[in-house]
């Protein structure tokens, strides 16, 4: 039995196919990161509108979701999907240093 061998064309057309498919299936998979991101914080400031109207949102909103967040997430994949915003900035003022001179 022979087989036939693709040529470097085929095969490369074939590799740019599996790419293509790779990137949507990534696209998709971020897509719905962002929407699951978007329903929790929603829910959070749904959340302390319904039940405590006098918050007050000092030192910026980033602040404040570090503050709140962790409290508000139960499930460790909600949490992970928040890694990059819960954990404080150099020189971005946090809710415990503001106004005692070491937020710069």
């Amino acid at each position: 039995m022979i087989v036939a061998r693709k040529t470097i064309g085929e095969r490369l057309a074939q590799l740019e196919a599996q790419r293509k498919t790779l990137q949507i299936r990534l696209s998709k998979q971020e897509r719905a990161i962002d929407t699951r991101r978007k329903v929790l914080i929603g829910a959070l400031v749904l959340h302390r509108l319904e039940n405590d109207r006098d918050v007050q949102i000092g030192g910026g909103l980033a602040a404040w979701l570090r503050s709140e967040l962790p409290k508000f997430l139960t499930r460790d994949g909600d949490r992970d999907l928040f890694d990059d915003l819960l954990k404080p900035r150099a020189n971005e003022p946090t809710i415990g240093n503001i106004g005692n001179g070491s937020a710069v």
